[in-house]
């Protein structure tokens, strides 16, 4: 017996799910699927089973329940013996996964206002497994708890008093799951536990994370996942007054500026070409200039984060690389780290190039050469570990519930 795991992670009108074992490799194939379109005539559901094997089925105008009731039925032999759901925001009341209970859905409604378009379909998903699967127990795995561990320097905003105190305004972080997991999976590569990380996440989304013997203690993502680093679409940081400033400018109403900070700006609004950076990379090497400058100003911005991240580090072990371009793009592994050539980090260049489709290990010049003796080591690790949110997110149900 596996004893799965359920891990969902919802969206407004999407669901995505993975069916974990207790005794699994890491990124082994695993029953998982995408629901998508729901609430459509288009609503889709993708699945992939254990042998890699794909399918996708016809579930128009399915609402999450349904959706999920369909996806019941295809989770195989082995049903789940507890359910984990990824929550975006858990506030300040959250610094690790809970068990879920009327109390924790009050804290979790409550703290909508701070993330308006994740925290009320995670909701929903939670309400529609709780009718189908009544008898499971069930944990809530918050983005932001990992990140509770942030001093007050590193995340309060220099605004006055109340604002933080009666409205709860400063800087909370995300992608928690997956800076948790690289560098709690570097560490056991590597021994023991006092190791100064900082873990780029680099997808769509992108932050950067300093971690300290296993917790968090800046990153780069802040009231919301807009501020940081460049993203697909987000802009990342602007100046705060860029929304008066459009407003008063251009008329935009703030409902306006939201959609193209958000939307329309990042890799997309810089190339005018595409948010995906495997696209942009073609683009770039066949000699187009917006593709070349989304990519020089993404890399020039996640240096510059890289580089402040270390402040909040005693000692600075190395860099972790992940996410979907954190993984698979060397070239912008390699442009990030020249623009810091005093920071002790020698890139290995075959290594980075080999670096991709889901391997892990180091591409600094120190790894792997033990023959070379110390000289092989000088100099800081540079990692590339491909994360696994959904994993961490069943480890960690698993904990709260003794399993």
């Amino acid at each position: 017996m596996s004893r799965p795991i359920l891990v969902i992670n919802c969206g407004s009108s999407s669901i995505k799910f993975a069916l974990v074992p207790e005794h699994v490799a890491a990124h082994q194939v695993r029953r998982s699927g995408l629901a998508e379109n729901l609430g459509t005539p288009e609503a889709l559901l993708n699945i992939t089973t254990e042998d890699g094997k794909k399918t996708s089925v016809a579930i128009p105008h399915a609402d999450h329940q349904a959706a999920l009731t369909e996806i019941l039925k295809r989770l195989g032999d082995e049903l789940p013996i507890a359910i984990g759901h990824r929550v975006v925001h858990g506030g300040e009341k959250f610094t690790h996964a809970v068990q879920i209970d009327e109390s924790v859905l009050k804290v979790i409604r409550e703290t909508t206002p701070l993330a308006p378009l994740h925290n009320p379909a995670n909701l929903q998903g939670i309400d529609a497994t709780l009718k189908l699967f009544a008898d499971l127990p069930q944990v809530a795995v918050f983005d932001t708890a990992f990140h509770q561990t942030m001093p007050p320097q590193a995340f309060r905003y220099a605004l006055p008093e109340d604002l933080y105190s009666k409205h709860h305004i400063r800087r909370y972080g995300f992608h928690g799951t997956s800076h948790a997991y690289v560098t709690q999976h570097t560490d056991q590569l590597v021994g023991g536990d006092n190791n100064g990380w900082i873990s780029a996440h680099l997808g769509n989304g992108c932050s950067t994370c300093a971690v300290w013997q296993g917790k968090s203690m800046d990153t780069s993502m802040g009231l919301t996942p807009l501020e940081g680093l460049v993203m697909g679409t987000r802009s990342g940081n602007v100046d705060p007054s860029l929304h008066i400033h459009l407003t008063r400018t251009l008329g935009w109403s703030l409902e306006e500026i939201d959609q193209i900070l958000n939307k329309k700006s990042g890799l997309l609004g810089l190339s005018g070409l595409s948010n995906d950076m495997r696209t942009l990379t073609e683009a770039a090497a066949d000699g187009h200039r917006g593709a070349e400058l989304a990519i020089d100003v993404f890399c020039y911005r996640l240096a510059q984060s890289l580089a402040a991240m270390s402040c909040a580090l005693p000692v600075f072990t190395g860099i972790i690389f992940t996410g979907g371009i954190g993984e698979n793009a060397a070239v912008i592994r390699a442009k990030t780290l020249a623009l810091l050539p005093h920071f002790g980090l020698y890139l290995d260049a075959d290594k980075n190039q080999k670096m991709i489709r889901g391997a892990e290990g180091r591409i600094d010049q120190g790894a792997n050469d033990t023959e070379l003796g110390i000289n092989a080591y000088l100099g800081r690790q540079i990692w590339v570990i491909p994360t696994d949110e959904e994993g961490q997110i069943a480890r960690e149900t698993r904990s709260v519930l003794g399993l």
